[in-house]
């Protein structure tokens, strides 16, 4: 669940202070307290988790100030100035420069709670919006996200890596739900153009008008070029780029080579994303276009092809959604592991995730059963599936998952471990190297 924001109270009367935090904690939020806009202000910089709420006539630095200084290192920080009757004309001023609203003494404790919440859903969004910009600029993160340790798994990261530091296009195949957008955004944020203009593009999604305008233009805004009209290093993914029609293929073609002829070829770099095979997707696109986007090619793995990868990424979203719906992670039996790793997934990893959520719902109210969440998502209970992995397997990835979510619990501590799974430290060492397994990584 996200952390709850904190309003931070600004007003040198204590007598005030003390009624805005007791009536602002009793509507449900978390507040901390400044006597002096000086004091405060060390303690409210760039992406502080909250809003201020601030008296406006304060000795030394007045609110005014405040919301200047405040706003000269984050101009999107909400600030709510308190104002006396004398001060309306002031607080309109303040709105000018970017005062979030202000409120007049005395004023109606129900009125300042609600736009307390309406300043505190708007910081959460802007937060969230920064957070995401940032991941979305940092490769290590993305590459983080790609959770596994098949070969398949490993091979793919070094091929992100590797495809990262190159400019040609690039190819992404895969089925439905094997994570082929993320990939996308790991190679650009792995290269040269990490921080760049990253433009995702649906060709389904979008209609025919829509998508010409946003590749080609015009732009009704001179500022907003399309994007094949670029003049700075950017990257263009394009979603189910199959299902271009014949004239945008034409138009698309075009363009590249208009790019070659000024010599602006490295400018935009095209990463096609087709939930086709690679000679599927061939069929479909013209071929001068198709050998121009798939100057470089990586196909995602699909889940059944991953081993016990299925019980690392079901454990982990387990724990999100728990810590999401603020209940106990449900535990897996060894029967539960053997029908996860058996399971067909046809829908890949966003399948295994949407049953995640469900068995964290069920085992909310009580239920539990991955082999009925198995049946309901049409998937063939293990009894019907041929060539079934040797039961060592199956016992090897349990006892895996065992341990790393009892070191993950204990942050890493051994001794702890050791006591909770009933393990010698000989045997818990020898099974964690088996493994791959540190403790470093979940201190």
């Amino acid at each position: 669940m996200s952390e709850a924001l904190k309003v931070a109270i600004i007003d040198d009367e204590a007598d005030m202070r003390d009624s805005i935090s007791q009536w602002l904690e009793l509507s449900g939020f978390k507040t901390i307290c400044f006597e002096s806009a000086n004091e405060a202000i060390g303690s409210l910089g760039s992406d502080f988790a909250g809003i201020v709420l601030s008296d406006i006539r304060m000795p030394g630095m007045d609110g005014m100030e405040l919301l200047k200084r405040l706003h000269s290192v984050d101009a999107s920080l909400p600030v709510i100035l308190i104002t006396g009757h004398g001060d309306v004309q002031m607080a309109v001023d303040a709105m000018r420069i970017g005062a979030y609203d202000f409120v007049e003494k005395p004023f109606d404790p129900e009125r300042l709670a609600d736009l307390t919440r309406h300043a505190v859903d708007a910081r959460r969004l802007t937060l969230d919006n920064r957070a995401l910009r940032r991941e979305l600029s940092d490769g290590s993160v993305l590459l983080r996200k790609i959770m596994g340790n098949s070969p398949q798994i490993e091979k793919l990261r070094e091929d992100i890596l590797d495809l990262a530091q190159a400019d040609a296009h690039v190819l992404i195949t895969g089925e439905t739900g094997t994570g082929k957008s993320l990939i996308a955004r790991g190679i650009h944020a792995c290269g040269s153009r990490q921080g760049k203009p990253f433009y995702a593009l649906n060709c389904t999604a979008l209609d025919e008008d829509e998508l010409s305008t946003r590749l080609f233009g015009p732009a009704e805004n001179p500022e907003n070029r399309p994007v094949m009209a670029s003049r700075t290093p950017c990257t263009l993914c394009l979603e189910d780029v199959h299902s271009l029609s014949d004239g945008m293929q034409s138009r698309l073609i075009a363009a590249l080579e208009k790019m070659d002829a000024e010599g602006d070829d490295n400018i935009v770099r095209i990463l096609s994303i087709s939930g086709l095979s690679s000679e599927e997707t061939q069929t479909k696109i013209r071929p001068d276009l198709y050998f121009r986007l798939a100057g470089m090619e990586v196909a995602a793995p699909t889940l059944r092809e991953r081993g016990e990868d299925v019980l690392i990424l079901f454990t982990r979203f387990l724990q999100l959604f728990a810590e999401d719906y603020g209940c106990d992670v449900p535990e897996l039996t060894a029967q539960d592991a053997a029908n996860l790793l058996q399971a067909s997934w046809p829908g890949n990893i966003r399948q295994l995730q949407n049953l995640a959520e469900r068995a964290v719902l069920q085992s909310r109210r009580g239920e539990a059963g991955i082999a009925t969440l198995l049946t309901d998502e049409g998937l063939r209970a293990p009894s019907e599936q041929a060539g079934e992995k040797p039961l060592k397997e199956h016992v090897e990835a349990f006892e895996r998952m065992l341990i790393e979510n009892a070191l993950r619990r204990n942050h890493g501590s051994v001794a702890t471990v050791m006591e909770e799974l009933a393990l010698p430290r000989r045997t818990l060492n020898e099974k964690m190297a088996k493994y791959g397994l540190s403790r470093g990584d979940y201190v």
